[in-house]
């Protein structure tokens, strides 16, 4: 195993009163006030109640007005700054040739370190794009477990996901520090199962969100290139949250710990053929992604397929001000100070939970705490969908919005119809950047230690309708026999 660095934020015996709070590096000068209706029903469980009734216990449809405090996710949903506001007054929206195209492209080059750049809307456009180029029907491609649209662009283009992750992954009590490896010995069997031929890529995705945000270490991502040039097979990086994957080698990964961030970031690029990234999420902007690579046959590919789906190769469905500002956030996200501030806020609410023992999954990841819903309800078997039953009661208790992570988002073997039973069943509390303090966090731990008092009187789900892909996004349930959670 990789020699790792100490650090007191993983240690489980840490007590509260030696968590250090990282102050942020920027100042607050522009708020969003919270609406009548947001105030009234943060006061208001009867009306909670009624508006979770309403979206059919599925926090993706409440409307935003009925929540107090959202952590549903962190994508595009964190607040930029002044330099980015004044970038977007810059955007030139010419349909051609576009100069904010250039800056990013300047960005991407400069950061990542990859040749040729492809934006899109955002990272599933991204994806989608990667998987038609470069899947053939039949082929299987390797996964560091899964993420929701990755897994199924690859299963849309006729590919066999394949998990190789290594097993403390899927482990939510391990405290391995890097449990986004990849398993060198599980992919090297499917290469013999399979042949070399039907794998198009190795696809890795930095900070494993479906794992609770848990990093690769960098040893792993060398060895698995080295492994795959063995094989001449190319490796595909999910960078979505790479800079929280950078930050935790800096403090883990022995080698490391005197890097800055944006040279971790450059590193891990350079063992990787290709990116899809969605920078709603790392680059700091409310809209956009990109596909990126060194090929430059699978470039012009791509340059000529997002013509067709999103827009001109130099917009790629994104206006020039949004172009812009996704380039300066890229020079942003990539600040030590910055990242550190981020991932710190995180682990203060996840050691808030640990201190009061509420199960989550640890070590607490970059960019998201996740609840344990297994652990936390243990009386409601995965059938009747724990997870998305514990999400829905925490919005009851109180105006919190977070996502279900477990048998719902993981949906239904495309082959066999049957629900897929992941190991995880987790509900997911992501935190947007820059958005909220230390109070939310305060406020977010008591209301789910409350919760965790009376975990006895929770009730599971019946699924009463789902859509054939992706369902978690629309799905609708009942409570079993009676209310959600007692009070």
């Amino acid at each position: 195993m990789t020699q790792c660095v100490k650090f007191e934020a993983m240690d489980k015996d840490v007590k509260q009163e030696d968590f250090q709070i990282i102050p942020p590096p920027y100042r607050i000068k522009v708020v969003e006030l919270l609406s009548k209706e947001q105030m009234d029903i943060a006061n208001n469980r009867e009306r909670r109640e009624e508006a979770i009734a309403k979206a059919g216990y599925n926090t993706f449809l409440l409307k935003e007005d009925q929540v107090y405090i959202d952590f549903l996710t962190d994508s595009g949903t964190g607040a930029m700054s002044d330099n980015q506001w004044a970038g977007m007054m810059l955007g030139d929206e010419a349909y051609a040739g576009s100069k904010n195209f250039y800056n990013l492209d300047k960005a991407v080059r400069g950061v990542y370190g990859y040749r040729y750049l492809v934006p899109t809307h955002q990272g599933r456009a991204a994806e989608h794009i990667m998987s038609e180029l470069l899947i053939r029907p039949g082929d299987s491609v390797p996964n560091n477990m899964y993420f929701t649209t990755r897994r199924v662009h690859q299963e849309l283009a006729g590919a066999t996901w394949v998990d190789v992750s290594i097993d403390e992954a899927h482990d939510p009590e391990s405290w391995h520090p890097f449990k986004g490896n990849v398993d060198l010995k599980k992919l090297q069997g499917l290469i013999k199962d399979v042949g070399r031929e039907r794998i198009p890529y190795m696809s890795i995705e930095s900070n494993v969100n479906m794992a609770g945000g848990q990093p690769f270490s960098m040893d792993n991502l060398s060895s698995l290139r080295q492994l795959c040039d063995e094989h001449k097979i190319p490796v595909m990086l999910d960078g979505t949250r790479l800079v929280e994957n950078a930050y935790f080698i800096q403090r883990r990964e022995a080698g490391y710990e005197n890097k800055m961030v944006r040279q971790i970031v450059r590193e891990i690029c350079s063992y990787t053929d290709g990116i899809t990234v969605s920078g709603k999420k790392d680059a700091l902007v409310n809209i956009g992604g990109f596909l990126a690579c060194n090929d430059k046959k699978l470039f012009l590919e791509a340059k000529a397929m997002v013509v067709v789906y999103e827009g001109l190769h130099t917009y790629g469905g994104l206006a020039g001000r949004d172009m812009e500002a996704m380039a300066r956030g890229i020079y942003e996200m990539v600040q030590d100070r910055h990242v550190a501030a981020r991932v710190n806020q995180v682990e203060y609410l996840g050691h808030l939970l640990l201190q009061a023992g509420v199960p989550i999954v640890v070590p607490v990841g970059g960019h998201a705490v996740f609840l344990d819903a297994k652990r936390f309800l243990p009386h409601i078997p995965q059938e009747h969908y724990p997870s998305q039953a514990l999400s829905a009661a925490l919005y009851v208790e109180s105006g919190v919005r977070g996502m279900e992570r477990g048998v719902v988002s993981s949906g239904r073997d495309p082959v066999t119809g049957l629900e897929r039973k992941p190991k995880l069943e987790l509900v997911r509390l992501a935190v947007p950047r820059r958005a909220y303090g230390c109070a939310d966090m305060e406020f977010v731990a008591q209301a789910i230690i409350r919760l965790y008092k009376k975990r006895k009187r929770g009730c599971g789900l019946k699924m009463v309708y789902e859509t054939e892909r992706l369902r978690f996004f629309q799905a609708r349930f009942k409570p079993i026999g009676g209310s959600l959670m007692e009070r």
